[in-house]
C-alpha cells in the first residue's frame, strides 16, 4: 500500500530532470500522476497557452473524477542583466514561470475544494527568496510564485488544501548543463566547480528535490501550509 493509493496527481514539466523524478516518486508510492510538457509527457502541451493551463485541471478531473495534487514544477531559466534582456525573455518567462502556475491554482482549487481538500506544491528557487546577481528576470518570477504561494497557503487553508513551495538551489539537471553547453563550459567540469561550492560536498540531484515534494504534498505534511522550504546543502545564493 502507497501512501498516495487512489490520488490523482497533476505535474507538469514532467520531461525534465526534476519533473520526472516526482512523477516517478508520485508513481511509486501509489498515485494517479498525469505528467504535462511540451513533448515526451502524458498530455503534451504548451503552458504559454493561456487556455491549455485553463481547462487542463479540469480536464484531468473529467477523466479520473478527482484531483488530489499540483505540482508547478515547469520552469525556465532567463540569465543575464536587465539591460541584456529581451522583451520575449521577459514575456516567455512570466508566462511559463509565473502565468503558467496561477492559472493552473486557479482551476485546481475550486475542484480539489468540492472534494475536501488537496495539496498544491510550487517550484519556486532559493533565488526567489534570496535575489542572486545578473538573473533579475528569473530571481523576479521565482519571488512571484513564493509570494504566490504563501498567498495562497493562508487564502485556502480553511478548505483543506495546503500550498507550500519547494526552493532548490543548483540542481543536476539537463536544464543546467545545456546551460553550461551553451556558455562554452564544459558541463562535467562546471558541475564538479560547483559541488566543491556546497557545503553538503555536491549540488542537488532531481532526486532530493523530488522527495521534498512528495514529503510537501503528503499527509506527513499535514500542518505545513504557506512553507518556502529552501533544498540548498547549506549553500547561500551569491
Amino acid at each position: 500500500m502507497g501512501q498516495f493509493d487512489g490520488k490523482v496527481a497533476l505535474v507538469t514539466g514532467a520531461s525534465g530532470g526534476i519533473g520526472r523524478a516526482i512523477a516517478s516518486d508520485l508513481s511509486a508510492q501509489g498515485a494517479i500522476v498525469i505528467g504535462t510538457d511540451r513533448d515526451g509527457a502524458d498530455i503534451n502541451g504548451d503552458l504559454m497557452d493561456a487556455g491549455f493551463c485553463d481547462v487542463l485541471p479540469r480536464q484531468i478531473h473529467e477523466q479520473t473524477g478527482r484531483l488530489d495534487i499540483l505540482v508547478n514544477n515547469a520552469g525556465i531559466i532567463t540569465r543575464g542583466k536587465i539591460t541584456e534582456a529581451s522583451d520575449d525573455d521577459l514575456r516567455r518567462s512570466l508566462a511559463i514561470n509565473v502565468e503558467a502556475p496561477f492559472r493552473l491554482c486557479r482551476a485546481a482549487i475550486p475542484l480539489m475544494a468540492a472534494q475536501g481538500g488537496g495539496a498544491i506544491v510550487n517550484t519556486a528557487s532559493c533565488w526567489g527568496v534570496h535575489p542572486g546577481p545578473d538573473h533579475p528576470i528569473y530571481v523576479m518570477t521565482k519571488a512571484a510564485v513564493a509570494s504566490l504561494t504563501q498567498c495562497l497557503g493562508r487564502d485556502h487553508a480553511n478548505k483543506g488544501i495546503r500550498v507550500n513551495a519547494v526552493c532548490p538551489n543548483e540542481v543536476n539537471t539537463p536544464m543546467i548543463r545545456t546551460g553550461f553547453e551553451i556558455r562554452g563550459f564544459d558541463p562535467d567540469k562546471a558541475i564538479a566547480e560547483l559541488n566543491a561550492s556546497v557545503p553538503l560536498g555536491r549540488i542537488a540531484e532531481p532526486e532530493d528535490i523530488a522527495d521534498v515534494v512528495t514529503f510537501l504534498a503528503s499527509d506527513q505534511a499535514r500542518y505545513i501550509c504557506g512553507a518556502l522550504v529552501e533544498v540548498n546543502g547549506g549553500k547561500p545564493v551569491g
